[in-house]
């Protein structure tokens, strides 16, 4: 039994930009000017983007919303630096019936709201900067859901890796999921051993590549060394309260306001930085379901490695409590 759905290993620009939340005219905008490399293309000619590909644009999509600028990008993820650009706003306002005191007081209110969006949007991107300051890394671009958990840990126990794991889980199942998902790199910052065989399991996967036939006897190894150390993981999560973390973020979660969670999504539809990436395409990004964004983002994992991940799913479900 194999898995239904395989994760392609490379993508057109099309789903690589609705995956993102652009278009593939900003797309190409961006190899233009070196600030996305172009990846090689395929045999009809047609450019293909792997799984770096793909973290080096989100990186791009959240520094663009944070307003700063495509030059400054560039030289920030060549550099690991950056500033903040200029971001300008028309602040204008559709037509109407101006001949009397409704009409003028409709365009008013339609100014009004046009400003405190704009307002708004630069209160987030300032704040966005400030955190990505004071972090001194890309955490800072992370929704602040995220980046709160990780506060009591020491500077540089995280690795660029995990980051590119939470923008990545952040971008298909949003904050929340993120937040979810950084205890599991908390568990592995503050417990050694764990962190040592987190590392060990993961060469060994790595390993798996496309030389390695499914029924190599160490897909399933591998599989059984992958369930154990997971295992181990959860056990210490328990152990060690942050697990008691987790539910008080759901709680914590379930409690915010309804009115603050649409303002939110309001102002990450405007924080796109050209026109061509606002309105649909923005809306598009945000209303793509898990299984849509999965099937845009690639992984290069090769056969026998995805054979060894439904091997250690498989050993979970056997352990899962029954009801």
């Amino acid at each position: 039994m194999h898995l239904s759905f395989v994760p392609p290993r490379r993508v057109k620009i099309g789903d690589a930009a609705a995956f993102a939340g652009t278009t593939p005219r900003a797309i190409r905008h961006y190899h233009a000017i070196g600030l996305l490399p172009e990846p090689e293309r395929g045999g009809d000619g047609r450019r293909r983007y792997g799984h770096q590909d793909m973290i080096r644009l989100l990186w791009i999509r959240r520094m663009a919303g944070a307003g700063i600028a495509l030059d400054d990008i560039r030289d920030a993820l060549t550099a690991d630096t950056g500033s903040v650009g200029d971001d300008r706003g028309d602040g204008g306002s559709d037509g109407g019936d101006v001949g009397g005191g409704d009409g003028i007081a409709l365009i008013l209110e339609r100014l009004e709201n046009s400003l405190a969006a704009q307002e708004a949007v630069l209160r987030r991107q300032r704040t966005a900067v400030q955190r990505m300051r004071a972090e001194g890394s890309r955490m800072g671009l992370l929704s602040d859901v995220v980046t709160d958990r990780f506060k009591s840990l020491p500077e540089g126990a995280l690795r660029q890796g995990e980051l590119d794991t939470l923008l990545v889980t952040e971008r298909i199942f949003g904050p929340l999921g993120a937040a979810v998902q950084a205890t599991r790199f908390i568990a592995l910052a503050t417990h050694p051993a764990l962190r040592e065989e987190s590392d060990r399991v993961d060469a060994a996967e790595e390993a798996l590549d496309d030389t390695v036939a499914v029924d190599d006897p160490r897909v399933a190894r591998v599989a059984a060394e992958r369930h154990a150390f997971e295992v181990a993981l959860d056990a210490f999560i328990e152990e060690s309260g942050l697990a008691g973390d987790d539910d008080a973020l759901f709680e914590a979660w379930d409690a915010r306001d309804s009115a603050t969670t649409d303002q939110e999504e309001d102002e990450e539809e405007e924080e796109d930085d050209g026109g061509g990436d606002r309105g649909s395409g923005g809306r598009r990004a945000r209303t793509m379901s898990a299984f849509e964004a999965v099937g845009r983002m690639p992984y290069d994992f090769s056969p026998a490695r995805l054979r060894c991940m439904e091997l250690a799913e498989q050993l979970a479900a056997q352990d899962a409590p029954t009801a």
